[in-house]
């Protein structure tokens, strides 16, 4: 292959620079670079980003060239773009900082004291990177495929590469020398390194030609403000979990952002990162201690935010006309709560409650006090009634959530983890499930399997939102913004009808009372619905037929981020209504023992769930209709139960009651040392069924009657019941 030149290639950028133009509407020359240079010519803006798209409509073979060898070609439009700017400079700019007012003092020196046939020692002139006040960056061309972190090899080693993954770690910014400046003490002759690598041998002894010839030796001090920094960020990106292949963990790989690439992205971003894949340099004793082997990263250009599913950016455009007047015609909320999930039949009330919790509320401080606005959600029902399948698509839907399980996931991994940063060697925080779902949801499944000590670590951010630390030398208190999404079963596995509720939810009062909507789903044998059901799950792959097309994903998100910018507030007309509804509940609660723990925190519930009500209808004062929806929701998340109070109001005899005491206690009694096997001592038995209510000739009855039943055996002198 033919020796490049460089020289025609950097005239080539020139040109292009120069001439590329686009046509507006009007037919009128549109100068893109044209117009970014004159900006960058007086500091307006810092960061030039060079579309290879535009380059590949003037020389394809260019656009080649930059893919195979990013680096120098970055450094070859920098070289042009600095030639180009005193073309476009139209008046002076004034100086900006301390790095532009040494450089211009520099260059009246240089100017004034200097015979023009002198040539400078190669040390002491200007670095080309101290004297450009601008940054370069490619966006890789529309034709090329976003790679997965396990493609990028060798073979893309100085090639510009783009990947997709989500973002699990990002440092501070910090700065970054780029250029260290030195003056000599002898000489007062002023020295530049460059520097390439993450770490640099500072330079000690004068490479002048005074202090050569005088061998006077002079010693170099660095000027920290004569020296140029730029600003650095260290991402770590992990790809996603559907390209891991079989068997096998996902793989991270570290990018470096520099200059106006940092403060892109946060952790828990889905992001796509363009940049040149490269080798890491390491001197001295680390390199010694990796042996032959080399790190790598990526030099980010371009970080992209992206969509959770689809390939496609952070869709951020105002909805139009049209997709508003789709959504919002008649029964538009029944509608929007049918796309959620389309393909689980019913719970459409669940489906609304979730519809809110995407929503969301509005936040109140009165007085320097904060309400959250979040709205928290569990569901707890019998296995099999698509509690995960729910928790999983609104995890999709979500533009912020995180996914974890009850078993899976530690009360560290759910509020933050103390680590020791590998670049500082200082001890950092690392957010865990809830500070990266921020602002977003966090859907926690199996929430009745976490251990207890974990749970407690969701108490403050249900509440508070925030989440306090004291770990290690670090106090601080971290963000938690997010609506948490819960799924559960009840303590027996199943729903157990001849319990109450306490005894089957078996949660603490402390946690259910920060849920705003807790579901009860039974699974209840229903021929029609069964039946229903039945035939909508045997569509197989075909999508089941409903009376209106579901919304889509992306359009849905767009309308939930629309409604989110709502701020409705509650009429003073509508108080005395929740206030009159809510002591009702509360009398409810009292006179009934059936029922779960109603609090103040219920009343805020409701107002949390009419304002995400008026959010979602577009409007900016909540109407009686969001109220008595909002209470509802509250009634029917009970109702799969309280139909089943109604029908199986059969009570229970008392022999039948004792007889279940006796064998709860023979079970017992296979651990304890009351009993052992299928045998109870018969005072036992009776002291437990007294306790319990039952009078001594009724557990005599019972005691004949199941013997008579050959269920049990009494022996001789009536001390042990047996079972058969």
């Amino acid at each position: 292959m033919a020796r490049k030149d460089y020289a025609a290639e950097k005239d080539k950028c020139k040109r292009f620079l120069q001439e590329f133009y686009t046509e507006d509407d009007s037919s009128k020359k549109v100068f893109k670079y044209g117009a970014q240079l004159l900006a960058l010519a007086h500091r307006e803006q810092v960061a030039l980003f060079v579309d290879l798209d535009d380059v590949a409509e003037e020389d394809p073979e260019l656009v080649e060239s930059i893919c195979e060898n990013a680096k120098r070609y970055t450094d070859l439009f920098a070289d042009a773009i600095h030639e180009l700017l005193p073309e476009y400079r139209e008046r002076d700019v004034v100086a900006k900082d301390s790095l532009d007012v040494y450089i211009e003092h520099r260059l009246m020196m240089e100017q004034r004291g200097r015979d023009p046939a002198d040539t400078r020692d190669a040390c002491n002139q200007y670095p080309p990177e101290l004297m450009r006040r601008f940054e370069l960056y490619f966006k890789s061309p529309s034709t090329a495929k976003p790679k997965v972190v396990r493609d990028v090899r060798a073979d893309s080693i100085g090639r510009l590469v783009t990947v997709r993954g989500i973002v699990t770690r990002a440092t501070e910014v910090k700065p970054m020398m780029a250029v260290a400046t030195y003056t000599c003490d002898q000489c007062g002759a002023e020295t530049y390194q460059p520097i390439q690598s993450p770490t640099f041998m500072p330079l000690i002894m004068c490479p002048s030609q005074e202090c050569v010839t005088n061998k006077s030796g002079g010693r170099l001090y660095l000027q920290t403000r004569g020296s140029k920094f730029v600003k650095f960020q260290e991402l770590r990106i992990q790809e996603h979990s559907d390209q891991v292949p079989i068997g096998n963990i996902p793989r991270s790989m570290s990018i470096y952002a520099r200059g106006e690439n940092t403060r892109v992205a946060q952790p828990g971003d889905h992001v796509a990162i363009t940049g040149v894949f490269l080798p890491l340099l390491r001197t001295g004793f680390k390199q010694a201690a990796q042996g032959l082997l080399s790190e790598t990263y990526l030099e980010a250009h371009s970080i992209t935010l992206m969509n959770k599913t689809e390939d496609d950016e952070l869709g951020n455009e105002e909805l139009t006309p049209e997709e508003l007047r789709s959504i919002s015609d008649e029964g538009f909320y029944e509608k929007l709560a049918g796309s959620i999930a389309p393909e689980i039949y019913g719970h459409e009330d669940v489906k609304k409650a979730l519809l809110l919790l995407l929503v969301g509320g509005v936040e109140q401080a009165p007085k320097g006090m904060k309400i959250r606005g979040n709205i928290n959600v569990c569901l707890m029902g019998d296995p099999g009634v698509a509690k995960s399948q729910l928790l999983s698509y609104i995890d999709r839907l979500a533009p912020r959530s995180q996914y974890t399980t009850g078993r899976g996931s530690s009360g560290v991994g759910l509020t933050a983890a103390v680590m020791r940063d590998p670049l500082t060697g200082e001890m950092t925080l690392e957010g865990g499930a809830l500070v990266l779902a921020d602002l977003g949801v966090c859907c926690i499944d199996e929430f009745d399997k976490m251990a207890d000590a974990d749970r407690t670590a969701i108490h403050e951010v249900m509440e508070q939102q925030t989440i306090s630390i004291a770990k290690a030398g670090i106090m601080t208190s971290l963000n938690a913004r997010c609506s948490i999404l819960a799924a559960a079963n009840p303590a027996y596995g199943r729903y157990n009808p001849r319990k109450s509720i306490e005894q089957n939810i078996q949660l603490p009062a402390a946690l259910l009372s920060r849920f705003d909507l807790l579901w009860l789903i039974q699974d209840k044998p229903d021929a029609d619905a069964d039946l229903r059901l039945a035939q909508h799950i045997t569509y197989h792959s075909r999508q089941p037929p409903t009376h209106y097309t579901p919304i889509n994903m992306k359009l849905m998100r767009r309308y939930i981020a629309l409604c989110k910018k709502r701020q409705p507030v509650v009429p003073e007309l509508l108080s005395d209504y929740i206030t009159a509804a809510y002591v009702e509940m509360r009398k409810e609660a009292r006179v009934s023992k059936d029922t779960t723990f109603t609090s103040a925190r219920t009343l805020l519930s409701i107002l949390r769930l009419s304002t995400a009500l008026a959010r979602l209808r577009m409007v900016d004062s909540v109407e009686k209709e969001d109220v008595n929806e909002a209470m509802r929701l509250m009634e029917m998340s009970k109702d799969s139960l309280q139909a089943d109070k109604s029908s199986t109001a059969r009570t229970q005899r008392p022999a039948d009651a004792i007889f279940s005491l006796v064998r709860e206690l023979a079970t017992e009694g296979v651990v304890g040392c009351g009993a052992s096997g299928g045998m109870v001592r018969m005072a036992e038995a009776e002291q437990r069924c007294i306790s319990r209510g039952f009078t001594p000739a009724q557990f005599q009855e019972a005691l004949e009657e199941y013997e008579e039943l050959d269920v049990w055996q009494v022996n001789q002198a009536r001390t042990r019941i047996t079972f058969v």
